[in-house]
């Protein structure tokens, strides 16, 4: 089973993408199929092992990704974050034996720790998130450290190019899930990644409100989309203190209702349910 690596980059790391690139070449077994992608900007020197995509402008994330499966080979597709790395060369084997394992399996969402070794909450993808060491299935995964099945993408189409930034990754995992494919939180595919906080700007959270109505608007049926919405309102409302991101928030939210979410696909109900068993129905 061939895996290919892809890194976005907008072009103002080069030694973190270097060091990203470097973890990846060290990967014990069959060489991994390299690809870093200058979104908006030139890619720095690299290996010329290492192939290299140019993007005129900056296309956002999703659809950034999206040309990076266009332009890879491998049966399965690991997406690194520019500023994260493997501390382990055993990880793409360990990977690619999971894959091989279960037919079923989709998606890998990887352990995320910085350089303490720790997890952050919002770097476990589910609701109980005490021992980030555990692995389980779950219905989210993480963008930026993960690897998905090449066959995903073509039953199930790519990510959502238009959301920008933000939630692509639910829009792509519940079209997964909806399909039959797993989703699994692997605790022994560890990246490695600066603490950082994606939340201190404004523009975070007007995409975070605009993708979310978008994501309801497309993936969910009417009476979990009402529920999904009014629970994600509460919780900002509790959560937020800045009025500058609550305005941007609510400047969001009109957007998502205002502007096209694109087509309209819900999920099917033993999908939610199936979601519930989880651990994490699809109303938060």
């Amino acid at each position: 089973m061939s895996v290919s690596c892809v890194v976005l980059t907008l072009g103002d790391r080069a030694f973190e993408v270097d060091r990203a690139v470097r973890s990846v070449l060290a990967q014990c077994g069959e060489r991994v199929e390299v690809l870093v992608i200058g979104n908006g900007c030139p890619v720095p020197p690299l290996s010329d092992s290492v192939k290299t995509l140019q993007i005129p402008e900056n296309i956002g994330i999703p659809a950034g990704r999206n040309r990076g499966v266009e332009e890879t080979t491998g049966d399965v597709i690991l997406f690194l974050d520019d500023d994260g790395w493997y501390p382990s060369a055993d990880l793409v084997e360990h990977v690619r034996g999971s894959f091989e394992a279960d037919r079923r399996l989709g998606i890998v969402s990887f352990r995320v720790v910085d350089d303490e070794g720790s997890t952050a909450r919002r770097h476990v993808p589910r609701l109980r998130t005490g021992d980030p060491k555990r692995s389980s299935d779950v219905t989210l995964f993480l963008g930026g450290g993960c690897a998905i099945r090449r066959e995903v993408f073509e039953v199930c189409g790519d990510f959502p190019g238009h959301f920008w930034y933000a939630h692509e990754e639910i829009d792509f995992a519940w079209r997964a899930l909806d399909h039959g494919y797993r989703i699994r939180y692997d605790a022994d595919s560890v990246m490695q990644h600066p603490q950082t906080s994606p939340s201190r700007h404004t523009l975070f959270w007007r995409l975070n409100a605009r993708n979310r109505v978008w994501l309801a608007r497309r993936r969910l049926p009417s009476l979990l989309a009402a529920g999904y919405l009014a629970t994600w309102t509460m919780i900002t409302l509790t959560r937020l203190r800045s009025l500058a991101n609550l305005r941007a928030w609510f400047s969001g939210f009109a957007e998502g209702w205002r502007e096209p979410a694109g087509p309209r696909q819900p999920i099917r109900w033993r999908t939610a349910w199936r979601m519930l068993r989880l651990g994490r129905p699809p109303i938060i």
